[in-house]
């Protein structure tokens, strides 16, 4: 039997809203399909919707920390506008290439380790969901639950390591929650 999940972790761009390749500018925001009514299931089961996403156009100068808030702040609206929220956001601006090793980047956990102390979550019990294997790889260390999802940023490097990491995939963010959701209610209904 599985339990619902403390709190989800989603990857913003690819997962939740299309990935642009540095999205600079709030008129380069489009949510995927699905994505508002995922957040909203997620939210109806009171659990904290928490994106962690790498944002290393701002080490790389190609976006300012206003320009990734500008854009967060977008989506968030876009989110609101079909009765949907995100608890918190967590973002990593830097990258290995100009600012050198850091320990937020994904799949480092530092992000995911600071959203479990700020909302004192047991870490067994998260879920993490993303297009790429970095950003569900942290379940293997911290514990809980990785569903990796397609998208055209999910290359076959990231097919095969989810595989050999035993974590559990997923057509659309769609298909994810109810993985996660469908699941721990019929689970109560038993």
């Amino acid at each position: 039997m599985r339990k619902t999940p403390d709190a989800v972790f989603l990857d913003r761009d690819g997962t939740l809203m299309e990935d642009a390749h540095y999205i600079k500018s709030p008129k380069q925001v489009r949510l995927l399909p699905g994505a508002a009514a995922a957040v909203r299931r997620i939210n109806d089961a009171r659990v904290p919707a928490i994106v962690v996403t790498n944002q290393s156009g701002i080490a790389r100068g190609i976006f300012t920390v206003d320009a990734y808030e500008a854009v967060r702040n977008h989506f968030e609206s876009l989110l609101k506008a079909e009765g949907a929220h995100i608890d918190a956001s967590y973002y990593c601006p830097q990258h290995p290439n100009v600012t050198g090793p850091n320990s937020c980047r994904k799949p480092a956990t530092r992000m995911f380790e600071d959203a479990i102390r700020d909302f004192k979550l047991n870490p067994t019990n998260v879920a993490y969901i993303g297009d790429r294997w970095r950003d569900v790889v942290a379940s293997k260390s911290l514990g809980g639950r990785g569903i990796m999802i397609s998208s055209p940023m999910t290359t076959a490097e990231d097919r095969r390591r989810a595989q050999e990491d035993g974590l559990e995939t997923a057509a659309s963010i769609s298909e994810a929650i109810q993985l996660l959701f469908d699941l721990t209610d019929s689970d109560k209904s038993a």
